[in-house]
């Protein structure tokens, strides 16, 4: 039986009950009154039982609930670890890349320069020869024309 309507009824029994006159006392039925008692007595081992189920269930999830939150913290601090790791190596690869890319820039102008220089010294090297080629072809072609014009002269020596 429910512990507050044995409670309700205790509280009627006492209303019904014959007030003695010139006193707060009151004359009350001593065996509805005992039986009462007994009723409590026998519900409140039960509801007493109720009661710390109830604290029980309430300490377990109380339990549970400190738990998930403790791995849900947990998660969030590795979580928040790793953003600011992975924010970290992107910075250092960035930076990497940045260096590197300078660094690439910097030995390709440097190979460009070489380049041209090797480029500029082999044409001069080139026309130098080309030079050298062409006069020994004006060589030969001015002797080629003085053994002509001797060849042509002799000739007109030889009739004369």
């Amino acid at each position: 039986m429910d512990i507050l309507h044995l409670i309700d009824r205790l509280e009627e029994l006492f209303n019904e009950s014959r007030a003695i006159p010139f006193t707060h006392n009151v004359v009350v039925d001593e065996e509805k009154m005992l039986d009462l008692i007994d009723q409590m007595r026998v519900a409140i081992p039960d509801e007493m039982k109720k009661a710390q189920q109830v604290i029980t269930q309430r300490d377990k999830m109380l339990a549970q609930a400190q738990e998930e939150a403790n791995r849900t913290l947990a998660l969030a601090r590795e979580k928040g670890e790793q953003l600011i790791e992975r924010d970290s190596i992107v910075q250092n690869a960035q930076s990497y890349a940045e260096d590197r890319a300078t660094d690439i820039i910097a030995e390709a102008e440097q190979t460009r320069v070489e380049a041209d220089h090797y480029v500029v010294e082999t044409l001069t090297n080139l026309e130098l020869e080309l030079e050298r080629y062409l006069n020994q072809i004006r060589n030969g072609i001015r002797t080629l024309q003085e053994a002509q014009l001797e060849l042509q002269s002799e000739p007109e020596t030889e009739e004369a």
